[in-house]
């Protein structure tokens, strides 16, 4: 059931974030040049974990409260919001449970779902300049809106989670 329930706020925001851009690269460019941005885009797919562990931007939690990451996971799959609805359902319903495999799994999903968002980062940058190139500044500023709050959000988000379970995930009797 809680995956039927997260397919909600994913179609919502996929829908409300990519719709724009969709429309963009079908109005404005060649089939050909879109996919060419988008298979250079999906580049960072295929970088190692390490690499997502450098570009991070802090190693404590409280940086990305300051930012407001806390409040959008209230909105995302397996948020606050989506949690607290389940939870009057199911009453014994967690996200994560205390054993050492769902926290691993948990961590090293972070990983996955960083490289999704920063590979759509990349492609709504290029598609973003490519605007401001052809003078289209109503479109740069949409695109900019839509890459803040789909993919860079998401991101510090997915570096959020990380930081809260890297100590549990290092404890050698986990791994």
């Amino acid at each position: 059931m809680a995956g039927i329930y997260n397919m909600i706020p994913n179609l919502l925001w996929t829908a409300l974030f990519l719709i724009p851009i969709t429309i963009f690269c079908y109005t404005f460019l060649r089939p050909k040049t879109t996919y060419i941005l988008l298979g250079v885009s999906l580049i960072p797919i295929f970088f190692p974990n390490s690499f997502l562990d450098r570009i991070q931007l802090s190693r404590r939690s409280h940086w990305y409260r300051r930012i407001g990451v806390r409040y959008i996971n209230t909105f995302t799959q397996n948020g606050s919001f989506l949690n607290r609805i389940l939870r009057k359902k199911y009453a014994n319903f967690k996200v994560l449970s205390n054993t050492k495999s769902s926290i691993k799994k948990q961590y090293y999903q972070t990983y996955f779902f960083e490289k999704f968002h920063f590979s759509l980062f990349l492609f709504f940058t290029m598609i973003t300049i490519y605007a401001g190139l052809q003078s289209k500044f109503g479109w740069v500023i949409i695109l900019i809106m839509c890459n803040l709050l789909y993919n860079i959000y998401p991101n510090l988000l997915q570096q959020y989670i990380r930081v809260k379970l890297k100590s549990a995930v290092t404890d050698k009797k986990i791994l």
